[in-house]
């Protein structure tokens, strides 16, 4: 149900630029072909746009229930699905996860050497559960470039979603690779998600991509969300696009995309497609402490602790962090179990709330949730890198230099 943005504490007026901007610094400059905004308070839509093509190869318009491959922000529904195995005791934040995954009892921390000669030394403690919530674990993201482990990782396909295998051979690759650090040393982008989406298979005794349908994505009603289109779905995925050298080229054509059949390796880290009213169920539940019409997922206090700063020392990313690249990375912002948070609003340098929960996905997408102003945004595009441009933080500046009314 949408409302007039006056009656929600919004000025028209100022909303109104959100448009105007995206239309001109991104549709007319060529950086993007076709984006989409959604904008929600006290549980009412007041604003949804969508903006140019999502196919400019074949002049489709960009349409309100257009498929979008959300890449990581699929690791905030794989988190909250984890935390329901917790809340019925099947699982401890603080388990060792070689409790569940034998084989990586004896995991190493890298100490120098190449793949298939690497030497190791003891961590300081093991990989509890808590650090795969929290991307402490020392596992990695090939694309982060930055080590010998993360050659490792892109020689065996480790962490890509059109990855070869299962999560099954994935859990027996990592086996045979040390971690970049000790658990708990550091903050790393990383597989970890990936690997609750193995632990739940495994402690839920069902398929992850089962357990995440039955218990998260069929209560919350979000009928468009999966790890792949049906053919009765196939013309509303859109293209996806790369910046490279060349300019903004075709990088996945939704005629030809891997997207269109089921996958082998099902990404809780990256896999699902989705639509920005289906993730605006699934903020709505989180705003609305673990519940939506009716259907509770979680209680209010495990979103309040998946929403707590977890970085050892209350630090924030850019002082822990050794990733060279993350879906957020600024100032200010601490990591809680599933997506970042603000804890230090000034240093963040744009309009945010302490305690507000955020993440985005590799093509650029992007979400937030302010519990203090009642507040969800939704950002979605098709461009590669999501380092691209600073739309995220543009779009937060538009969306919050709109209100006439703040609750915070």
């Amino acid at each position: 149900m949408s409302k007039k943005p006056e009656s929600m504490g919004f000025s028209s007026e100022r909303l109104a630029r959100l448009d105007g901007f995206l239309q001109r610094d991104y549709l007319d400059s060529g950086k993007l072909r076709g984006v989409q905004t959604l904008i929600a308070r006290r549980g009412q839509v007041v604003h949804a746009s969508s903006l140019g093509m999502m196919d400019a190869e074949r002049g489709r318009p960009m349409a309100e229930d257009t498929l979008f491959r959300i890449y990581s922000m699929t690791k905030p529904i794989t988190s909250l699905a984890f935390m329901m195995l917790v809340e019925e005791g099947l699982v401890a934040l603080d388990d060792p996860v070689h409790r569940y995954i034998p084989a990586w009892e004896g995991l190493g921390v890298y100490d120098g050497g190449f793949m298939e000669s690497f030497r190791t030394k003891r961590p300081t403690r093991p990989m509890l559960i808590v650090d795969l919530l929290r991307h402490t674990s020392g596992l990695t993201y090939g694309f982060q470039q930055r080590s010998n482990v993360d050659a490792a990782y892109r020689k065996l396909g480790i962490g890509e979603v059109e990855k070869s295998g299962t999560l099954e051979t994935m859990i027996a690759d990592l086996a045979g690779l040390p971690l970049e650090f000790s658990p708990g040393e550091a903050w790393n982008y990383s597989v970890s998600t990936d690997v609750l989406g193995y632990l739940i298979g495994v402690i839920s005794g069902q398929p992850f991509e089962s357990f995440l349908k039955a218990r998260v994505l069929d209560p919350l009603r979000m009928g468009d969300t999966d790890f792949f289109v049906p053919p009765s779905k196939a013309e509303r995925l859109a293209a996806c696009y790369a910046l490279t050298p060349r300019g903004v080229t075709l990088q996945d054509d939704p005629t030809k995309s891997s997207y269109l059949k089921a996958p082998d390796f099902v990404s809780g880290g990256g896999g699902l497609v989705s639509t920005s009213h289906d993730y605006l169920r699934f903020c709505q539940m989180l705003l609305n402490g673990g519940e939506l019409d009716g259907a509770r997922l979680v209680s209010p206090k495990t979103i309040a602790l998946m929403g707590a700063n977890h970085l050892p020392g209350g630090k924030d990313l850019t002082s822990l962090s050794r990733s060279l690249f993350s879906e957020a990375a600024y100032a200010g912002l601490g990591f809680g179990l599933g997506f970042s948070t603000t804890i230090d609003p000034a240093a963040t340098l744009i309009p945010a709330s302490a305690g507000d929960l955020s993440w985005g996905g590799a093509a650029s997408t992007f979400f937030w949730v302010d519990p203090k102003e009642e507040l969800i945004a939704i950002l979605m595009t098709q461009l590669l890198p999501s380092s691209a441009y600073p739309i995220r933080r543009q779009l937060r500046t538009l969306v919050y230099s709109a209100l006439t009314e703040s609750y915070a």
